[in-house]
Formats: structure tokens, sequence, C-alpha cells
């Protein structure tokens, strides 16, 4: 990966292992996948929605970020797969920043142009998830790596809880 992401950011790729208890694997990537559920319980969407350009299905997602900093949005691919491996079932999505000319860059935001993100959610063995999760991206702009790091470390655990949350929601609604 290195013409996407250059070892020179500074930044860190994340590697995440957790758990969600009281969430199936199914509901949880339900809940990853609904792109109108999550503008109700993600309070850092500013804007999301998929569209289609060429026949392929890509999603536009503005992130609130806090003052003084710009706002980020990124323009993405993702795919989500149910796999068996040896009798196990996973749920995998995976994410990857994507160029499209018919959606440019706006004034007063910052494009996120390299973001990958894997996702693995398995059964637990009992009524919750296990889940792996990479992730990486490069915010732009003038923010010291630090803070990038920082916040991405302070954010993984809190959107943990946030999407665990979501799914027992989710299935109130259902």
């Amino acid at each position: 990966l290195p013409i996407l992401f250059p070892q020179q950011s500074g930044l860190y790729e994340y590697k995440i292992f957790g758990g969600l208890a009281d969430c199936p694997p199914k509901l949880c990537a339900d809940v990853y996948m609904d792109l109108d559920f999550r503008k109700q319980w993600d309070q850092y969407v500013k804007e999301l929605y998929e569209t289609t350009y060429d026949g392929e299905k890509v999603i536009y997602w503005e992130v609130k970020y806090p003052f003084p900093l710009s706002n980020r949005d990124y323009v993405y691919i993702r795919e989500r797969r149910e796999m068996d491996v040896d009798g196990r079932k996973i749920w995998v999505v995976l994410a990857q920043s994507v160029s499209v000319p018919q959606c440019p860059e706006k004034p007063g935001i910052i494009r996120v142009k390299s973001y990958k993100q894997s996702l693995a959610i398995e059964s637990d063995g009992k009524a919750g998830s296990k889940v792996y999760m990479y992730y990486f991206d490069n915010p732009g702009g003038m923010i010291p790596s630090w803070l990038v790091n920082w916040a991405a470390k302070s954010g993984v655990p809190a959107f943990l809880k946030d999407i665990q949350k979501a799914c027992l929601n989710y299935s109130k609604r259902t």
C-alpha cells in the first residue's frame, strides 16, 4: 500500500478488536450499512447519502469537525458480503475512497482522499458480536499528526459504544 498511504504522513493505521454485547452480527452489519439511520445516531454526520455515478454506487459523507477546524468530506465505495468460513458466518464490509469527477470538492470543506476501512463481524457465541476493524484515513489540512492520532485513539472506542447503542435502538425500530 505504499502508493495509497505514504509512510511519511506520520499517521497510524488502526486495527481494532472489540466486542458488542447484545448486538447479533447481522444486526450490527445492517446498522452499519443503513446510512439514513446513521444520520440519527452519529452526531458527527453533517451530510450522508449514496448515489450512482457511471453505474457505480458511491457514498458522499461530510463529517463535522470542531471549531476552528474545517469539516471533512469523503467520497467512497463500499461493499458488504456475508461469508461462510469453515462453518463460521462472517459479515465483511470494505470501503475505500475514490475520485469521482461528478462530485467535486466543496469550498471550505477538506476532501479526505486517502480512506480505507475493512470490517469483519461474527458471532461471539452468545447474543453479541466480535468485531475486527482496520482503518486508515488522512484528514488532510494543517492538523498536527499527534492530534489526528489522539482523536482516532479516543474516537474509535466512542464509536463502538455509539454503534452498540444504535444496534439496540435499531432493533426496537424494526
